[in-house]
């Protein structure tokens, strides 16, 4: 298995980079190679994906939520093995640290060469980048479920 940390400050309160973050279906807006995401349940989620002309679909369930703190996820079916934890830490009222840790397991030759060239990380950095320009010039979040998932 190999491994992402990345993290980022966001220019807003921590309940509206989470709520932000809990919508699964707005993340092909700032993350490279997401095509779409269905949120199927109030936990799981159908991705679809396209990176350096590898197309994956699969499934992730929430397996820890926990408002304003974390989220938690696992593919449980389909190309793609990985698992992860997003967390948010409060800096101040108006920042917020984002926090991506996740694990996966590259396949085949193509993936594994981008692994070690470290492909993986330049992506999850620049996707949280993304997410900050996207949170940041809207200023509020576009929705946000404040459910708990233990």
């Amino acid at each position: 298995m190999s491994q992402v940390e990345q993290s980022i400050q966001v220019d807003v309160p921590v309940h509206t980079a989470y709520n932000q973050w809990t919508q699964f279906e707005s993340f092909p807006e700032f993350m490279s190679g997401v095509e779409r995401i269905e949120q199927r349940t109030d936990t799981l989620t159908h991705w679809v994906t396209s990176v350096d002309g590898v197309r994956r679909e699969f499934d992730a369930e929430i397996t820890e939520q926990v408002p304003d703190e974390r989220v938690a996820w696992t593919t449980v079916s389909g190309e793609a093995r990985q698992a992860g934890v997003v967390t948010f830490h409060r800096l101040d009222e108006r920042h917020t640290k984002v926090m991506l840790q996740m694990e996966f397991q590259p396949e085949g030759v193509a993936e594994k060469a981008g692994d070690r060239l470290g492909i993986v990380q330049r992506q999850s950095k620049g996707d949280l980048e993304r997410f900050k320009r996207f949170i940041e010039e809207r200023g509020r979040e576009t929705g946000g479920w404040r459910g708990t998932v233990a």
